[in-house]
């Protein structure tokens, strides 16, 4: 069982303050990113929000080869290449209204970084997910 929680934490965007999980497996996803099915080149060069679509994309394929579905996510940190806050912004509200939505009610965390590890990469996305 997931168990989310705000309690008397400052309201939020749409994540919760702690998520707790009863004991099971843990399904720890390295952080998937806009990569093309060749795993040779970024998709999306300078346009973040295919580059978040790509990595949903991407996230989604991840989750079901572990046999988790979004809903399973206990954890999750989106990073974006920005200088202030608006691209974060944007790629967050972009995944909270996917199909990837629900992996980012759990405890999530944001991060405006200067770089990521590929050329013309603009966002990455870790997830965590619990199963039975």
């Amino acid at each position: 069982m997931i168990e989310k929680r705000n309690g008397e934490l400052h309201p939020t965007s749409g994540y919760s303050h702690v998520t707790v999980v009863d004991p099971g497996r843990l399904v720890f996803l390295a952080g998937q990113m806009p990569m093309d099915d060749s795993g040779q080149g970024v998709v999306g060069i300078g346009d973040l929000d295919a580059q978040v679509d790509r990595t949903i994309e991407n996230s989604i394929r991840a989750l079901r080869l572990a046999g988790a579905r979004p809903a399973d996510v206990v954890r999750s940190v989106v990073y974006v290449v920005a200088t202030d806050y608006q691209a974060p912004a944007r790629a967050w509200h972009r995944f909270h209204r996917s199909e990837i939505g629900a992996a980012l009610t759990a405890a999530s965390t944001l991060v405006g970084v200067s770089t990521l590890g590929f050329p013309d990469q603009l966002v990455e996305l870790e997830l965590t997910a619990a199963i039975a």
